[in-house]
């Protein structure tokens, strides 16, 4: 990962920038850069992932017009053959290729680019600054106005505190230019249903996939990938496994009591042949880190914080223990073939359109948790999942084909890869289990338990009446709650809510956003 960050405005001290802008330096740890611009100012924290060495740090610059850029563009290198027979290039940089393209197809630019980006650009001609995220929001970007009115843009919102009274998430997909946001794209949004048989459906799925894993394995930096044992991080394990020359480097972690998934993720790294690492942890490892993800990832949604005590001890075991920069992970999957939540949908209108809101919403809650538990340990996520064309067309497949008809969650997915024989047939078509909980059951009951000892019943009633917006609910929640407003006080629109199951549908009418209270949950936790 890397930290942009940029501010229209000379109204603002010198020191105070330099100290917002060194807040979120372990994203990007190689080199720093703060440029001045006659509107303002762009700083760049970099992490060195392709173009290793110094003609690859930012801002880059084209006749007085500077971006910096926080982001992967996949199949950068035929683009850039192109261009050069116009312009120069002076490294071996993916995002050099942005002011080029921005020279040549204007705003128009964003919606052909084929990546994870956030990006802030002054474009010299405008006099102005630009900004721009990906249409799912796997790379963060905020925003907030000066006390003048003027624009700030950060990775973070930690870089914005003390800078804008009020601080929001760059919405996905959109960019911002001439004072206003633009969408250009929304891969939520289906036109036409694919109407395809399933047959059809898994090898479309199949080859969209293997090649949204091949194309995340571009990089001038060691690649590591996080293994859970669940179907979808072990999926793209398997899939780089055959499609390197080289053993891959897999990383799992779980309590040290009772994690769930440890011994499934033992079998895939045995089956793939992975060079397989595994990192245990103690009650006291997770309470210990509870409030340094709060602060870390800026949210108070129980779910996310859960997921993200395991993500980050494991990517901070990473960082301080091999020379790996960049991490798959299995993220997205879930919205798009659904969770154990989504047996329940009513019908398939309902499904899709609880995929459309979850895929929407992705950028506060899995996708954060991702980036922040791996960006803070100055490491890079990708997402083969998330890839735009294997997005669009699973939003597309007819949500009838994605309901669990066969009692099997995520069945179109298992069944494009059953003849491949990647997986042992017991991860292939094993149910699946919560991150949070299948790191061990233990986990999720330390933190309730911390929670029931921090507040009588009183003081829970009493605490929760402050909070208007996305009001705690349990003990649990006014914990993260509380400890979020430490960090982001008055900060609680950034998340929309809490993430939870869709309480209108009959079985998920429920206080506890783990799949272990659903009545379907069944065997997945063993």
């Amino acid at each position: 990962m890397c930290s942009i960050f940029g501010v229209e405005s000379k109204s603002v001290s010198p020191e105070l920038l330099k100290a917002c802008f060194e807040r979120t330096i372990s994203r990007g740890p190689d080199m720093s850069a703060m440029v001045e611009l006659p509107c303002g100012y762009l700083g760049f924290h970099r992490l060195s992932i392709m173009g290793l060495d110094e003609r690859g740090m930012q801002p880059f610059e084209l006749d007085g017009s500077y971006v910096v850029c926080n982001g992967e563009l996949y199949g950068f290198r035929p683009v850039r053959e192109r261009l050069k027979e116009k312009y120069s290039f002076r490294g071996e940089s993916d995002c050099e290729i942005l002011l080029p393209l921005y020279r040549e197809y204007g705003l128009e630019m964003f919606k052909a680019l084929d990546a994870e980006f956030a990006l802030i650009l002054y474009d010299a001609q405008r006099g102005s600054f630009v900004a721009a995220r990906d249409p799912i929001g796997i790379r963060p970007l905020y925003y907030g106005r000066l006390s003048d009115g003027s624009m700030a843009f950060a990775s973070e919102p930690k870089n914005l505190m003390g800078l804008c009274d009020k601080i929001l998430p760059f919405p996905p997909g959109c960019y911002w230019a001439d004072g206003e946001f633009v969408r250009y794209a929304d891969p939520a949004h289906v036109d036409q249903f694919v109407m395809e048989d399933e047959e059809t459906v898994c090898r479309e799925l199949r080859r969209l996939l293997i090649a949204g894993v091949e194309k995340r394995l571009d990089a001038d930096a060691p690649v590591g990938f996080l293994l859970s044992g669940g179907l979808d991080s072990s999926l793209v394990c398997a899939i780089a496994a055959r499609s390197l020359p080289h053993r891959i480097r897999t990383y799992s972690i779980g309590m040290d009591v009772d994690a769930i998934d440890l011994k499934y993720a033992r079998k895939v790294a045995d089956f793939i042949g992975s060079d397989h690492t595994e990192v245990i942890i103690s009650e006291r490892d997770v309470l210990d880190a509870l409030e340094t993800v709060v602060e870390l990832l800026g949210t108070y949604d129980i779910t996310t914080i859960r997921a993200s005590i395991g993500m980050y001890l494991v990517c901070k075991y990473i960082h301080e223990n091999t020379d790996v920069r960049v991490l798959l992970t299995g993220e997205i999957s879930d919205e798009l073939f659904g969770y154990k939540y989504t047996d329940f949908a009513p019908d398939a209108a309902a499904f899709q359109e609880e995929a459309e809101k979850r895929i929407r919403e992705l950028h506060m809650y899995d996708v954060l948790r991702a980036d922040r538990c791996i960006s803070v340990n100055s490491l890079e996520a990708r997402v083969p999942f998330g890839d735009l064309a294997f997005v669009h067309y699973a939003m597309s497949i007819d949500p009838s084909l994605k309901m669990n008809r066969h009692n099997m969650g995520k069945f179109l997915i298992r069944q494009a890869f059953a003849e491949d024989h990647l997986l042992p047939e017991e991860i292939l078509w094993r149910q699946k289990a919560a991150f949070s909980d299948a790191v061990g059951h233990s986990m999720v009951d330390d933190l309730k338990a911390l929670a029931e000892r921090s507040y009588t019943d009183e003081e829970f009633r009493v605490r929760c009446e402050k909070y208007d917006h996305a009001r705690p609910f349990t003990k649990e929640s006014l914990l993260y709650r509380e400890i979020f407003e430490k960090y982001y006080p008055g900060q609680s629109a950034m998340v929309t809510d809490f993430w939870m199951p869709n309480r209108s549908w009959p079985g998920c009418d429920v206080d506890d956003p783990s799949a272990r209270v659903l009545k379907n949950y069944g065997d997945s936790g063993k």
